[in-house]
């Protein structure tokens, strides 16, 4: 695969008490992105952070933060986290009742327009939806919470979203896999086509520290990008 695969650590299994140094070091190690779930606790059975974080993360990092809205009524919050800092905001297209009009507010922000795809719902729903976006997240667990086991089922969509994406002419756009991407599960991922992977307890909780885990994680997908 001669396409480069980005990582995205996840801020969800950082250590919040040192979160900017956390962040930091990610960047350092050569990190891409930053990952930033959002939870309200009624999407999702948890709540994380809001635009505050986003804001306060913003000159921390040049990276770009891509911000991920596990939230009900996500058009209520684009403009919010747009001001803050937000580079990629990903709606689920479980929770928007007018997915083309809130990912029409998200590009009218400046912001790069994502959406997301639980496990089990499939890829059909957003078909119509491929053509408005610079990012398709697909989750491999069902979400809510960092340190879970990846789903392989749900992989199976990201060949059929890159061959979706083809047909109407969006090829740069791109494809996300969350949810137990480890060095030790990613090569499925990278094979099918994902070229942008959120890493949380692989990155932030890795016995050896974020520098050695992003080590392992570039050469895993040095291995399964063969």
């Amino acid at each position: 695969m001669a396409e480069r695969v980005l990582i995205a650590p996840s801020i969800l299994a950082a250590d919040f008490a040192r979160l900017g140094e956390q962040v930091r070091q990610a960047e350092a190690a050569g990190a891409d992105l930053i990952h930033v779930d959002v939870m309200d606790g009624r999407y999702v059975p948890n709540i994380s952070v809001g635009p505050l974080v986003v804001r306060a993360l913003r000159p921390v990092t040049g990276l770009p933060l891509d911000v991920h809205l596990m939230i009900v009524e996500p058009e209520r919050y684009v403009e919010a986290f747009a001001a803050a800092g937000a580079s990629y905001i990903t709606v689920h297209v479980e929770a928007c009742q007018h997915l083309d009009r809130t990912l029409a507010l998200i590009r009218e922000a400046g912001v790069h327009p994502g959406v997301t795809l639980n496990p089990a719902t499939p890829v059909s729903l957003l078909e119509h939806a491929l053509p408005l976006v610079d990012m398709v997240l697909v989750m491999t667990v069902n979400p809510g919470f960092g340190g879970q086991e990846l789903l392989p089922y749900a992989l199976r969509k990201i060949s059929t979203i890159r061959l979706r994406l083809a047909e109407c002419g969006n090829e740069h756009c791109l494809i996300e896999v969350d949810g137990g991407i480890s060095p030790a599960t990613l090569g499925p991922a990278v094979q099918a086509g994902a070229n942008v992977l959120v890493m949380g307890s692989a990155i932030f909780g890795h016995p050896d520290g974020v520098v050695q885990a992003m080590a392992a994680s570039r050469s895993a997908i040095k291995e399964a990008s063969r």
